[in-house]
């Protein structure tokens, strides 16, 4: 028996991509090795998270790095960071913001789950434009004396959303610092270096979609002042709000290992390889009556956009409605994972966190609820 089939937990055949409720990414066995190797000996952890920052910073182009627990906690220290700077006293006083910058700038467009993180060390969101978008007057009018810094999510393409290009010049001009989310924005692998090229002032990703690191592990890079600023509130610094969001010696190596990785890899391969699978799934799935199947690309809030996917969509006479699938696949065991898309008419199946052999264990599950279901 397994650990999971020990445990009483049901596995999961994952047909919709890096998402942090399903474990992120697999890691890949040398990422594996070097955790077991950093869990059998003690290290001074501020050593390993400063020379961790080294391997991000050269990773990523940027002047310096800081290893984080994930994303949303890179997100959370670098409004921290943007607060305190490298004020002691004032690192020890967050979550009370009394006297400080303490208003974060974000498009009414990019509100989401994750812009509570913003929230954490004790900063006000302050919403420009609305659901229109976002025209630059409103921007650079809501800049003031408490303004700390701008948040850009990387949603794009968003219709009436200012660009993150426009984004870091208007921050540019008025010396406010522009912090650019990025999560879940590889592949494609560029943009490892694309926005602080652009000249973002920090730049978070995730640690464990992409990079194929630890879940709970994140990066943050960007300019050096604003780093030490955030590695002031975080951990191992018991003073900042950050020590609540512990990095583990094992989860900083195999962030390294994974981006050292990443780094190094076939990208293009990887891109062909999943392309391969959504055409073979679309072959078999348009073989079934009443089935019609295609390959395309994600829009909108689904990430990453570049990877080509299975839309599949279902005629009445199957008996059996999207929702009605997509329930029943997670059901089974193990669970099968797809994404609903378009108000749940179609559902779309992502091959990146797939093996070799589950696309036909996908088709195969897809065809015997079908048939189950009448069709």
């Amino acid at each position: 028996m397994g650990i999971y089939d020990e445990l009483g937990v049901k596995k999961v055949i994952n047909g919709a991509g890096t998402l942090t409720s399903l474990g992120g990414s697999l890691m890949e066995p040398e990422t594996i090795e070097a955790m077991s190797e950093a869990a059998t000996s003690f290290v001074y952890m501020e050593d390993l998270i400063k020379r961790a920052g080294e391997v991000i910073a050269e990773a990523t182009g940027a002047e310096a790095g800081l290893a984080t627990a994930g994303g949303a906690a890179a997100l959370a220290l670098s409004v921290a960071a943007c607060m305190t700077g490298k004020d002691p006293q004032l690192v020890s006083r967050l979550p009370d913001t009394t006297g400080m910058k303490d208003e974060v700038i974000v498009q009414r467009l990019h509100r989401n789950r994750y812009d509570r993180c913003v929230r954490i060390p004790g900063a006000r969101l302050v919403e420009v434009g609305d659901e229109s978008g976002t025209r630059i007057e409103e921007f650079r009018s809501a800049i003031g004396k408490k303004t700390a810094a701008i948040v850009h999510f990387v949603f794009d393409p968003q219709e009436g959303v200012l660009p993150i290009e426009k984004v870091i010049e208007i921050g540019r001009t008025h010396k406010v610092p522009v912090i650019v989310d990025a999560a879940a924005e590889l592949p494609p692998a560029e943009n490892l270096r694309k926005f602080v090229a652009m000249g973002a002032d920090l730049v978070i990703f995730s640690g464990g979609k992409g990079i194929l690191g630890p879940n709970d592990s994140g990066l943050l890079c960007g300019k050096k002042d604003l780093i030490d600023a955030a590695y002031l509130n975080a951990f191992p610094n018991s003073e900042g709000i950050g020590r609540a969001m512990k990095i583990s010696k094992e989860q900083v190596v195999g962030l390294v290992v994974a981006l050292r990785r990443y780094v190094l890899r076939d990208h293009e391969k990887d891109m062909k390889r999943w392309t391969r699978m959504a055409d073979e799934m679309v072959l078999q799935l348009n073989a079934i009556r009443h089935v019609t199947a295609k390959v395309t690309r994600a829009t909108g809030r689904v990430r990453p956009l570049c990877i080509s996917r299975v839309e599949v969509r279902l005629d009445k006479e199957l008996g059996v409605s999207v929702p009605e699938l997509v329930n029943r696949l997670k059901e089974g065991n193990p669970a099968v994972v797809v994404l609903s898309v378009e108000n749940e008419t179609a559902f779309q199946i992502n091959p990146q966190c797939l093996s070799e052999s589950e696309p036909d264990l996908v088709v195969q599950r897809i065809k015997d609820i079908l048939l189950k279901g009448g069709g």
